[in-house]
């Protein structure tokens, strides 16, 4: 039985009981600060347990992407060696949100297995709480399970948690066994012999920051059956790695590297961190997670270097795990078809992240090199440990790896300081990590969502009567709120659109039988839930009262039009680039329109032409939008582009003009026509392989082309030119001033050697080595190395350092000959004369420069320079 086939059967058995089939969320959590990713099946759920959230269905089946790679749950290291252990898999389960409860899961799971599966009885064994009698009476008074094969076990086994705080409670869990002797000989399932595949969690209890625990509003149940370990079993594989779910990844390895699996252990271990790491890197990067230097996508970089680094152990030294990731969406894509549809962004980034860390790994190896020849020249038996955290750290080495380098020259390295550069990188990764960047929605937005849904009517017009069902001030419902008071409120049906997918709130006013309310934004704190933020303008507003919402209509029709043109131009950017870019993030307000998206290069002057030509062509064509509401997956397989940031559920809106279609939960024009027009104002680099783009619409294209006409026609008066002859006059401008600081320079050098007496006469000789050690009068620091430079060349062998004042301040520079570093290293010597003009420096062997604020002391740091040079 392959891996998609458990997966669909799991699925469709709950389904048909009663259970809503409910799609993976995002490896990027939305609403939940507490997670870098999800690592149970739950997490999408945990509101729903703690009772902060309702769904239209009490019951519910997932195959959930999950991550293990970050805080408590880590399984990164073990990757490769460990049977079991994967950083990315699918939690299958099963959900009651206070609807059935331990006999029902029990016996749900207990039939799956066997009826359905088909799996030997005699082959599971199962354990829960030391004190659940409920759970161990159901085992074997329901079930019918023998007593020796239901074992009592402590909270370290059979008390669950997702971390240090939310919903928990004791589980039940069902194990394979894989050795029978172990299992007779009266071994129990936290010892070996053992494979665990299913754990029941019956939530019970909410843990707070503090330890204790509170009851849930309602008893539920959360189950997790890791889909990879399940299909072991039934593949009877000892490995993860033998399951159809990785075997491609496997084969495409061992082709691509030409190194067969059973070769030796250690080049097993790389062929297994790679299939597995080429899975986590094709799913986050689908998830729209980018390479980068903090948070998820620092652990992205991390995972993905770490799988390019045990290619070089198999020998591939050109980018590879692309083409394995190709792979990945070949063998996930029908069961996860966003993968399918991001396929070229996804392999793209892959790449380009590969050909960065080759690039860093040969400077690492470089930097590995120098260390180790200064070590063997000072006569170390072993490296500093920074140096091999430096490595790790910054170039992605592993310590086996320098190990193995350091081990072929005889040499070692200091274990210990290593271990506490990896404790502080740890305490540093605790305290910058904030949380998703999200922060949780306040309880008070959870109270009044779970009285009543908010309806959007904005799609079909602006002005809604409704009644006012809530009023929250400084975070407490209020009965009233009077006039000049901040408030917050919430009523039954709204036409006021919410912030969300990157479009700013509409604003507008709230107008009520005593009173109105200006408001001034409009959120979603949670789903379901539309909170009108402003305040009382006039009289006196309340709770119950009926009243008129009225979105300021130019202010959304604005954003209509901004938004209706980022459609068209992420069509037109991927029609000019290439399916591989892909939105990145966006704003979309009435005053002007940001869009994010991946690609590493500026746009070039004919890219920004093509594209404004394309969306302005759609535009002139006044092509009509059309809305539809379909499946994800429906609208997925047509065609639609769906967004990295957005949350979607089962049933999604799909806005389509002409050639773009993507899924949008925004308001849109009716039309292309409406946009008016469109214009791109700048661009910049956000990130690594991101870039940003602002453009206008409809009036902005008109009031940013009129500033652009008055800047031109000021700056034409300036310089008393025609606007089209300005770039010629320009640029004879900046030709005249560079020849103007060319014969400044000059000058200058004229100066300076008519002022004092040339510095190479003042060359002497102290120990044994020709010395410049002189003052120069007015020279910048620039200046200052250009004349050591040619001092060195000049001197042919010796040490030269040249000071001169500037103000109240000091800059000194010191140049050593290339066949006097090993006895002296300017950068050594510029740090020790630094303090006589109390200041600091430093830099290479052959150069280097300081600086301070007590220029009194140049001449002491002259004579000091020699002084250092006779004791040498």
């Amino acid at each position: 039985m392959t891996g998609a086939e458990i997966r669909e059967r799991f699925l469709k058995y709950f389904e048909e009981r009663g259970h809503r089939r409910v799609a993976s969320s995002s490896l990027v959590l939305e609403g939940d600060p507490t997670l870098m990713f999800p690592n149970a099946g739950m997490v999408p759920f945990k509101r729903v347990f703690l009772g902060e959230e309702t769904r239209d269905y009490s019951t519910a089946t997932t195959s959930q992407k999950c991550m293990r790679v970050s805080g408590k749950h880590n399984d990164l290291e073990e990757v490769g060696r460990s049977k079991r252990h994967l950083t990315f898999f699918e939690m299958l389960g099963n959900f009651s949100f206070g609807d059935y409860f331990k006999k029902e899961a029990i016996e749900y799971a207990w039939d799956f297995l066997v009826n359905v599966l088909g799996m030997d009885p005699d082959d599971l064994v199962v354990s829960v709480l030391h004190d659940d009698d409920e759970a161990y009476s159901l085992w074997h008074d329901e079930i019918g399970l023998a007593e020796n094969r239901i074992f009592r076990l402590g909270e370290k086994e059979n008390f669950w948690q997702m971390g240090d705080t939310g919903p928990c409670g004791p589980c039940s869990e069902i194990h394979y066994i894989t050795d029978r002797d172990a299992f007779e000989a009266g071994a129990d399932p936290s010892q070996d012999g053992f494979h665990e595949i299913w754990n029941l969690v019956f939530m019970q209890y909410d843990q707070h920051e503090d330890g204790s625990r509170t009851p849930l509003p309602k008893p539920s149940v959360d189950t997790g059956m890791g889909l990879e370990r399940v299909a072991m079993c039934m593949a009877g594989v000892e490995w993860a790695y033998e399951i159809d779910l990785l075997g491609p990844m496997m084969a495409e390895i061992q082709e691509i590297s030409g190194v067969r699996y059973g070769t030796s252990e250690e080049q097993n271990v790389s062929l297994r961190v790679v299939a597995d790491h080429s899975r986590s890197c094709s799913f986050l990067i689908g998830d729209g997670v980018l390479p980068s230097n903090e948070g998820r996508g620092y652990v992205l970089r991390r995972v993905l270097r770490r799988a390019a680094r045990h290619g070089v152990l198999l020998g591939i030294e050109e980018p590879f795990l692309h083409r394995v990731a190709g792979t990945v969406v070949d063998t996930m894509g029908d069961a996860f078809p966003t993968l399918r549809e991001r396929r070229a962004f996804i392999v793209e980034t892959i790449r380009r992240e590969e050909e960065r860390f080759l690039r860093t790994l040969s400077r690492g190896l470089d930097l590995l090199e120098a260390e180790v020849r200064e070590a063997r020249q000072a006569g170390r038996s072993r490296l500093a440990g920074d140096v091999v955290f430096k490595l790790y750290d910054t170039y992605g080495f592993p310590t086996d790896l320098t190990e193995d380098i350091l081990r072929g020259r005889d040499l070692d390295y200091d274990r210990d300081a290593f271990d506490a550069c990896m404790q502080e990188q740890a305490d540093r990764a605790r305290a910058a990590w904030k949380g998703s960047g999200q922060t949780a929605p306040d309880e008070v937005y959870s109270a009044v969502v779970a009285r009543g849904r908010s309806e959007f009517t904005g799609y079909d017009g602006l002005e809604q009567e409704t009644r006012v069902v809530a009023l929250l001030r400084g975070g407490e419902e209020v009965d009233s709120a009077s006039e000049g008071e901040a408030v917050e409120v919430v009523v039954e049906r709204t036409p006021f659109y919410g912030e969300s997918g990157g479009q700013v709130g509409d604003t507008g006013s709230i107008e009520g039988p005593g009173g109105s309310v200006r408001v001034e934004d409009t959120l979603r704190p949670v789903d379901g839930l539309w909170v009108h933020r402003g305040q009382v303008s006039l009289g006196r507003i309340a709770v119950g009262d009926t009243v008129r919402a009225c979105v300021d209509a130019d202010q959304r029709a604005a954003t209509v039009r901004n938004h209706s043109g980022t459609h068209l131009f992420h069509w037109a950017l991927r029609q000019v680039l290439g399916p591989q870019v892909a939105q990145a993030g966006s704003l979309v307000g009435p005053d002007r329109l940001r869009f994010d998206f991946t690609h590493d290069l500026p746009l070039t002057s004919d890219e920004v032409r093509t594209i404004e030509d394309r969306v302005n062509a759609l535009i002139f064509s006044d092509v009509p939008a059309d809305v539809q509401e379909k499946s994800y997956d429906e609208a997925i397989a047509s065609g639609a582009v769906a967004i990295f940031e957005e949350k979607y559920g089962d049933r999604v809106r799909v806005v389509n003009f002409g050639p773009s279609t993507e899924l949008c939960g925004g308001t849109h024009a009716r039309s292309t026509g409406e946009i008016g027009c469109f214009r791109i104002l700048s661009q910049s680099a956000i990130g690594a392989g991101v870039r940003r783009v602002e453009a206008q619409t409809g009036f902005g294209v008109i009031e940013s082309a009129r500033r652009d006409h008055e800047t031109l026609r000021e700056t034409a008066d300036i310089l008393r030119s025609a606007p089209a002859e300005l770039p010629d006059r320009v640029r004879k401008l900046l030709e005249r001033q560079k020849e103007l600081e060319r014969e400044l320079e000059k000058t200058r050098a004229e100066m300076r050697r008519g002022g004092s007496a040339d510095p190479l006469q003042q060359a002497r000789e102290v120990a044994g080595v020709k010395v410049i050690a002189a003052r120069v009068e007015d020279a910048n620091p620039k200046e200052l190395r250009a004349m050591v430079d040619e001092l060195k060349q000049r001197l042919g062998s010796g040490v030269v350092m040249l000071a001169a004042s500037q103000g109240d301040k000091a800059a000194l520079a010191m140049g050593v000959t290339a066949d006097l570093t090993v006895r002296f290293k300017a950068g050594d010597l510029v740090k020790q004369v630094a303090g006589d003009v109390g200041g600091s420096g430093g830099g290479r062997p052959d150069f280097a420069q300081a600086g301070g604020s007590r220029p009194d002391g140049i001449d002491r740091a002259l004579e000091h320079l020699v002084e250092l040079v006779e004791a040498g």
